[in-house]
């Protein structure tokens, strides 16, 4: 069980700034991944503590003080908040790998994306153009764009890095003069009630922020309250596709960040083993739980074997183990169902006539935890089940092809459109096939992603980005003001 000190109420929600009774006595179990021991049991949310969530955050919007604070005033709450969160890194550090598998190191590096965004958003606040000066052409002396908050946001967040996404939708949020509404994973919450306590502790107005935990069924009903003006979701595509119905039926706003199947194109000046080295190196993340996983590698037919060997040979050496454990590259699968998931689609990929290079089951020496094999097809048809479809899991296909415009065009083959990557010496040739490819981000020789810029998908990778001023954005209404004359705050 979770020790007192890390989650003080977990049987209560976080909502109108106290921690109060849920409406019933149901209640979630975390199972830790690499025991499969409950971690911490906490609350499970009912159509009636949603809407107290949704109330407490409503008003906190239309008559609370939020909203009319100044920007940088706001700010200063935000970065306090991060703050006070780094503070904890090794309980984070701790919730994070309990609930999830990520190996510590993996946490305590990832985690710093978090305080980032958390600084970065507080910077914002002093720093973006809020309301900008327009001279109108059709009538009146002074013109204003002015941005204003979107108003009750609910947060819907994934298990597989909570604290990470805690911060990119909270964060700008609130800078925003939102309010908000965070709904926690059911299989991953403690992350959302350590921030809960944190912004108890310093002091965030009440109903600022609301944290409850939910399953899917009683989250549609955040999505589809009236009150509820934006909904901001990570997660899968299945689920941001049925999310978004319901935002369009009721004209709310809506950012989604969905799923994954992105690609690498290797040229051919590229050196075989230094990307078997950069996908080695990222691959393993999460246990390859992450959306913007490279999790197809396309390199021309006369080097696929090679690839291949070198993929194979790095996997090899990746040690499975213990998340706590120092040294260990990568740890479970975050639950049963997510196993039983990435096995099926293994074996899908052996069907389907795909070559298993290394890997494809369960490591040996372990009688408990979701743990499975990293693992490498080769001779992978790129429009095969495993070759289209998002596993989620540490699994890389490798897809021959013909020439550089045949990769572009597998590439852009997907339903997806969330990350890619392109190995070559040449900077312009990388950023010529960047510009071809139908993805939110693209990066030369390695796995990368950067939300200090912008993050977020093409087709059914989302809608939407998050992350720096893009993020900002995406919390805010433009309005449009026309006035006769210089208002007092411009004539100072």
């Amino acid at each position: 069980m979770a020790q007192p000190h890390l989650i003080t109420a977990p049987d209560r929600f976080f909502i109108g700034g106290e921690w109060t009774r849920p409406s019933s006595n149901s209640r979630i179990d975390v199972i830790t991944p690499s025991t499969e021991e409950v971690f911490v049991s906490v609350a499970e949310a009912q159509p009636a503590d949603v809407k107290r969530g949704v109330a407490a955050a409503r008003e906190a919007f239309d008559r609370g003080p939020w909203r009319k604070l100044k920007h940088a005033e706001r700010g200063d709450y935000v970065r306090a908040l991060g703050r006070a969160l780094q503070e904890h890194t090794d309980d984070i550090v701790r919730i994070w790998t309990s609930e999830m598998g990520i190996t510590r190191d993996s946490a305590h590096g990832a985690l710093q994306m978090a305080f980032r965004a958390y600084e970065e958003n507080a910077d914002l606040a002093r720093t973006f153009a809020f309301e900008e000066r327009h001279q109108p052409q059709w009538g009146g002396k002074v013109g204003l764009l002015v941005r204003e908050p979107v108003g009750v946001v609910g947060a819907i967040i994934p298990w597989n890095a909570a604290p990470v996404m805690i911060a990119y939708k909270i964060a700008p949020a609130l800078i925003a003069g939102c309010t908000v509404i965070l709904k926690a994973s059911p299989e991953a919450p403690a992350s959302a009630y350590f921030v809960a306590q944190i912004a108890e502790q310093i002091g965030l107005p009440k109903g600022v922020l609301n944290v409850i935990t939910a399953d899917r069924s009683v989250s549609e009903l955040l999505v589809r309250d009236p009150a509820v003006d934006k909904i901001s979701f990570t997660g899968s595509s299945a689920a941001g596709r049925t999310i978004g119905a319901i935002c369009g039926d009721r004209i709310a706003r809506c950012t989604l960040e969905l799923g994954g199947k992105s690609a690498a194109i290797v040229l051919d000046d590229y050196d075989v083993d230094a990307v078997a080295d950069a996908i080695a190196e990222a691959a393993p993340t999460l246990t390859g739980q992450v959306c913007c996983s490279i999790t197809r590698v396309i390199v021309g037919r006369k080097r696929h074997d090679a690839l291949v060997d070198a993929l194979a040979d790095r996997f090899k050496k990746i040690k499975v183990g213990d998340p706590f454990a120092a040294g260990t590259g990568m740890g479970p699968l975050a639950m049963r169902r997510q196993r039983d998931r990435v096995e099926h689609y293994i074996a899908v990929g052996k069907n389907e006539g795909a070559t298993v290079a290394t890997g494809g089951g369960r490591p040996h020496g372990f009688n408990r935890g979701f743990f499975i094999e990293p693992t490498i097809f080769g001779n992978v048809d790129n429009r095969s089940i495993i070759g289209r479809e998002e596993i989620f899991g540490p699994v890389v296909s490798v897809i021959p092809c013909a020439s550089e415009s045949d990769a572009v065009e597998m590439a852009n083959d997907t339903n997806f459109g969330l990350n890619a990557s392109v190995f070559t010496n040449d900077a312009d040739r990388a950023y010529k096939i960047a510009r071809e490819l139908r993805s939110g981000t693209v990066g030369q020789n390695g796995v990368r992603a950067d939300a200090t810029i912008a993050f977020g998908g093409f087709k059914q990778s989302g809608i939407g980005r998050e992350g720096g001023t893009e993020g900002l954005l995406s919390f805010l209404e433009t309005k449009t003001i026309i006035l006769e004359g210089e208002p007092r705050h411009l004539r100072q």
